[in-house]
């Protein structure tokens, strides 16, 4: 199976969750589906997870966890009847992401700006355990307006963290307006490279062009930036604030549906 399938399957799995739990975020989830494919399913040295040596991914931006949970699904770390339970009463997943409810979610987030300065912590042990590992994070545009993100990124370089790479999910939409409205966040290459980061800037949609920033050669901390759409996949949902809180409806499901299929 293609990895562009793999990406529409977990799209349509999104849409399928987003509307049996009437829960929101489903653009937000939609937007990074892309770099989740090109990690789980290229990228990620994952033995199991009571290797120490394994591969390290933090999803930072907790309010996208559906992402995450359609893309273990097709991965194969949940079952049907857990990934179905998301977000309902008694169910297995919750809308923010919770480290006790599956042993692929390495750490529990929501409240952004954490990811980071806690993948230093993971990235320096293995240094010190002089494991050969890596540890990936995943952060929202908006989320880089938290100051301890650029605690962090001043500190990394220092602590010589070759093996840690960031990839923001860049699709300039948060859930008051645009973050390059709201704040002067950009250019967010020049900033990590003035905090002596390898930066890549990307189409965060393009699934060969993450695969090479992600695989390229590094020295230092690496940022690979994803300008991305949110709402990606689904017409009606592209580039829409809204769909940062909008429900999935009987309609929007059977439209999103047909319009990833007929993707293919």
């Amino acid at each position: 199976m293609s990895l562009h399938v793999k990406a529409v399957n977990i799209r349509k799995n999104i849409l399928k969750i987003a509307h049996s739990s009437k829960g929101p975020h489903s653009g937000t989830a939609l937007s990074c589906v892309d770099i989740l494919a090109v990690l789980y399913f290229k990228i990620l040295k994952i033995a199991s997870f009571s290797d120490a040596n394994r591969d390290i991914f933090i999803m930072s931006k907790g309010h996208g966890a559906m992402a995450l949970y359609a893309t273990f699904f097709e991965k194969g770390y949940l079952e049907e009847k857990a990934f179905l339970s998301y977000y309902q009463n008694g169910g297995a997943l919750p809308a923010h992401l919770d480290k006790e409810t599956c042993e692929a979610i390495e750490v529990s987030s929501g409240s952004l700006g954490h990811g980071l300065p806690q993948a230093l912590g993971f990235a320096y042990a293995k240094k010190l355990k002089n494991l050969s590992s890596h540890v990936y994070v995943l952060m929202g545009d908006g989320e880089t307006q938290e100051g301890s993100v650029w605690e962090a990124a001043m500190l990394a370089p220092k602590m010589g963290l070759d093996n840690l790479t960031i990839l923001i999910d860049r699709n300039n939409l948060q859930g008051y307006g645009r973050p390059s409205d709201l704040v002067s966040f950009e250019s967010l290459d020049a900033k990590f490279q003035s905090f002596n980061w390898d930066v890549h800037r990307v189409n965060g949609h393009d699934l060969e062009a993450l695969e090479m920033a992600l695989k390229a050669p590094q020295n230092k901390p690496k940022a690979i930036i994803c300008d991305t759409i949110k709402g990606k996949g689904v017409s009606f949902m592209e580039d829409e604030m809204k769909w940062h809180y909008f429900i999935v409806i009987d309609a929007f499901l059977e439209q999103g549906v047909r319009e990833l299929e007929a993707s293919l």
